[in-house]
């Protein structure tokens, strides 16, 4: 975690920053699926997100939990991330959520065990604690004062800068969650092709787990406000990268994007120092007004595209943000839904074909019903609920040809079922959190801490 001039070569060239993305490409039989999902943490009494230190704390909750095998990771002497042999980790949010950063899995049959392990070992240890978790997209309750600050080095130099370029760069900081699966391409070109159809599909993904409808308890408007946040956050590093369907996209060209992407940091062993606003390019060149002199390396490289964050992010692997912080059974869907789409070949170019003939105009409006009215939405004169059971449709089809059974013979479809649901009845999480809301708690969002906690 931590990083030295020694430990990284320097970069000569754009070449250089091209080649660490091209190293990415795997044969299919090593393509892996790693899962990543947020949740927040709370005081069970209060309702109240939890401190970072203190008796019912982020800092005493990490302590619990690596007392179970896991390593601290520390940053000034603090705990804030843990690290399995496994390959996995529980990292910090800025604003106290919790992550698990799964390990490279072979199936989603795994993926569901590492998922229930970590969720019951986490909930084992704080319910005594009297610490609930819950995962949404946007936090329903608290205003953004009440969020206590982690202490990341990283995250001070975002919180400075952040206000510079957008109005909700720190909602997004402190009061969003989501779920994201990060999966593997074998060759440029196939990277390109997922890229794509990833990037235009992510909309879907957006309304399928729609679950933020709520802002400081009361209705906001959207079914996914998370989506929304992004939308005013930093517009140099945010949404639909629309070169990604140009003529010439590949690896040198994701590094053209990232090299005109302002910097935040570099680390240097256990320091962020603040290049906040100021070039990669410089940086290469040894002209960076925070480290003059010096020249980036491979390791600032890989930090550097860390700090993009696009509807779909290329590192030396594909990750797919589009989607809201989820219910404990939601959790293994979304794998479920992008491994379908884009491990399967034919599933792929059936993928491809719904959405190749469409336009930046076509996917703009797509984001933009799907965050505010989810599966009720229109698009291109169809229900945007029948144009994702088109896209389920594939998904299960590419998941029942890769035949990854579980002991019981079951293939990795059955993970596709709640978001069939979903798409029969119309219903989002979001929709069923408006209905009680309306309904049986009477106008509240405090009882979603009960009902819907890990």
């Amino acid at each position: 975690m931590t990083t030295t001039v020694s430990d990284s070569p320097a970069v000569a060239g754009v070449a250089d920053l091209a080649q660490w993305l091209a190293d990415g490409c795997k044969p299919k039989t090593a393509w892996r699926i790693g899962t990543e999902h947020e949740k927040f943490v709370f005081c069970r009494n209060s309702l109240k997100p939890l401190p970072y230190d203190g008796p019912k704390s982020i800092r005493g909750l990490l302590e619990a939990v690596a007392s179970e095998g896991w390593t601290p990771v520390t940053e000034d002497g603090k705990p804030i991330a843990l690290v399995h042999p496994d390959g996995s980790s529980i990292t910090l949010e800025p604003g106290g959520q919790l992550e698990l950063s799964g390990a490279p899995l072979e199936s989603i049959h795994d993926t569901c065990v590492e998922t229930s392990a970590h969720l019951n070992k986490l909930k084992a240890i704080a319910e005594p604690l009297g610490i609930g978790m819950i995962g949404l997209g946007f936090h329903p309750k608290w205003p953004r004062e009440t969020f206590p600050w982690m202490p990341k080095g990283r995250y001070a130099i975002m919180r400075r800068y952040m206000p510079t370029k957008g109005s909700l760069g720190l909602d997004m900081m402190l009061r969003t969650c989501t779920v994201q699966v990060n999966l593997d391409f074998s060759s440029e070109a196939d990277m390109v092709k997922k890229f794509r159809v990833a990037l235009a599909l992510q909309p879907i993904a957006t309304a399928l787990f729609a679950n933020s409808p709520f802002t400081e308890g009361k209705p906001n408007g959207f079914k996914s406000y998370r989506a929304n946040i992004w939308t005013d956050t930093d517009p140099d590093r945010t949404g639909t990268p629309e070169f990604v369907f140009e003529s010439g996209m590949g690896f040198e060209r994701y590094v053209d994007y990232m090299l005109d992407v302002p910097m935040y940091f570099v680390h240097r062993g256990d320091r962020y120092i603040d290049a906040s606003g100021q070039s990669f390019r410089d940086f290469m060149a040894g002209r960076l007004p925070a480290l003059p002199g010096e020249r980036a390396t491979i390791a600032d490289w890989a930090d550097h595209v860390t700090t993009a964050f696009p509807e779909v992010r290329l590192k030396r692997y594909l990750e797919m943000r589009g989607a809201d912080g989820s219910r404990w059974c939601h959790l293994c869907a979304l794998p479920a839904l992008w491994v379908g789409l884009l491990y399967d070949d034919t599933a792929l170019d059936a993928a491809w074909d719904l959405v190749r003939g469409w336009t930046a105009a076509d996917r703009f409006g797509l984001a933009a019903v799907a965050r505010r009215d989810g599966l009720a939405a229109s698009f291109k004169c169809r229900p945007l609920k029948d144009l994702a059971g088109e896209v389920l449709a594939i998904a299960k089809d590419g998941l029942a040809r890769r035949a990854r059974l579980n002991a019981h013979g079951e293939d990795e479809t059955k993970f596709l079922d709640v978001l069939e649901e979903m798409v029969a009845t119309g219903r989002t999480q979001a929709d069923e959190l408006l209905d009680l809301y309306h309904g049986e708690w009477q106008g509240s969002v405090d009882p979603a801490f009960e009902a819907f906690s890990y």
